[in-house]
C-alpha cells in the first residue's frame, strides 16, 4: 500500500508530495522533489523502528542544504575529468561544480527537480524529462525510476531513452546509518563488499586510467570488517579523499544481477545486502557530513553511501568505458537496477 501527503512548498511555491510505501511494521518515505528517499524505518532486533536513512524534515533544509542526501542523480552521478563529453568527434563542456569538474549532473541536476508521480499498485512510478541541451547534455532524455518496498527490500528499477545520442549514469545518494540516522558515526558497521579493484583517483577525484588492487590494503573489504579499521591508514588514496570516496569495481559482469556487499550494525543487528547489475559501486563515509538533519547533527561519518553507477569518467577512459559504457545511442534503452534488503538479527 502508497499513501501520499504533502511535505511543504519549494521556495518558489510548488508542492512537495511525500508518498509512504508500507510494507507491514516498516515503511519507506520519498519525495517527488528530487526523488528523495526521506525515511526508511526498519525493526531492529528487539523489534524497535529505526529510521536507517539520513535527511531533513523540511523542503527548505532540502533545497539549501548540500550532500545530496537520498537523492536520485542525474544525468551523470558521480564525476566527469572538467567537464569534458565527446559525442561523435563533438564537445559538450558541462558545468563545472567541483574543483573544476562536473559531478552530480551540474547545476541544477536531478536531485532538485519535481518528478512526476504516479502509484502503480506497489510501486511508485517517477518520470522525468530532461530536455536536449539541458546543463549542456545533447538529446531530450525521458527517465523513468520505479521504487518499491516489499518484505524489507527497496528496489529501484532505472529507465532512460534519448532522441539523440548522449551519456547517462543513474545512481542514488543515500545515507545509510544502521544504527539509526542522527546516532553518531558509522565506523563500528561491519562491510563486505565483492570487490578486487578501486580507480586511483586525482587530486580532485578523478578517475583517469588504471585500476588498483585491493588486497592488502585499506580498500580491501572482501572480508567484513569495521569501515573505521583503516579509513585514516596512511594512504595517497583515502588522504586524498579524506577517507573513503572511490568507486570499487564490481566482480560481476555489467548487466549481471548479484549480490555485491553486505554491511550489518552492531548496535541494531540491522543488516542490509546490496544487489545489482552495474558493474560499480561508489563507497562513500561521509567523511563532509556536518550538518543538522532529522534528529539533531550529522556528524562527520554520520552516515555511508553505496551508490551503484557506471566508473565515474568513463566517457574519458576506454579501459573503463569497457567495463560499461555511460554513452547511450539515440533509440537505445538505459536500463539498470539496485536493491538494499534489510533484516535484523
Amino acid at each position: 500500500m502508497i499513501t501520499a501527503k504533502q511535505f511543504g512548498k519549494t521556495a518558489d511555491g510548488k508542492t512537495v508530495t511525500a508518498y509512504t510505501l508500507h510494507d507491514g511494521q516498516s515503511s519507506m518515505t520519498v519525495l517527488d522533489l528530487g526523488g528523495i528517499v526521506q525515511q526508511i524505518l526498519i525493526p531492529d532486533k528487539n523489534g524497535n523502528l529505526t529510521d536507517v536513512i539520513l535527511g531533513y524534515q523540511t523542503v527548505s533544509e532540502y533545497e539549501n542544504n548540500g550532500g545530496y542526501l537520498g537523492a536520485l542523480i542525474g544525468r551523470f552521478g558521480n564525476r566527469i575529468g572538467k567537464g569534458k563529453l565527446v559525442i561523435d568527434g563533438k564537445e559538450y563542456n558541462l558545468y563545472l561544480n567541483d574543483r573544476g569538474n562536473h559531478l552530480h549532473g551540474g547545476k541544477i541536476g536531478f536531485n532538485k527537480k519535481i518528478w512526476n508521480a504516479s502509484i502503480e499498485g506497489d510501486r511508485l512510478k517517477l518520470q522525468l524529462l530532461s530536455p536536449d541541451m539541458e546543463e549542456n547534455y545533447p538529446g531530450n532524455l525521458n527517465v523513468e525510476v520505479v521504487y518499491s518496498f516489499r518484505n524489507g527490500e527497496w528496489k529501484i528499477e532505472y529507465r532512460a531513452m534519448s532522441d539523440k545520442k548522449t551519456c547517462v549514469n543513474l545512481t542514488n545518494h543515500a545515507y545509510f546509518n544502521l544504527n539509526g540516522e542522527g546516532n553518531g558515526d558509522v565506523l563500528n558497521h561491519l562491510m563486505q563488499i565483492d570487490c578486487d579493484f578501486i580507480t586511483p583517483t586525482s587530486p580532485t577525484m578523478i578517475p583517469e586510467g588504471g585500476y588498483r588492487a585491493v588486497k592488502g590494503t585499506a580498500f580491501d573489504f572482501n572480508t567484513p570488517k569495521e569501515i573505521g579499521k583503516d579509513i585514516d591508514a596512511d594512504d595517497t588514496d583515502l588522504k586524498q579523499g579524506n577517507g573513503y570516496d572511490h568507486c570499487h569495481v564490481l566482480k560481476n559482469k555489467c548487466g549481471e544481477y548479484v549480490k555485491y556487499a553486505e554491511v550489518k550494525s552492531p548496535v541494531t543487528g540491522i543488516v542490509m545486502e546490496c544487489f545489482t547489475d552495474m558493474p560499480a559501486v561508489q563507497f562513500y563515509a561521509g567523511n563532509g557530513l556536518s550538518q543538522k538533519g532529522k534528529s539533531g547533527t550529522y556528524v562527520k561519518r554520520g552516515g555511508f553511501c553505496l551508490e551503484t553507477q557506471a566508473i565515474p569518467n568513463n566517457v574519458n577512459v576506454p579501459e573503463y568505458a569497457e567495463k560499461g559504457s555511460s554513452i547511450l545511442g539515440a533509440g537505445e534503452e538505459y536500463r539498470f537496477h539496485a536493491a538494499y534488503r534489510f533484516t535484523a538479527k
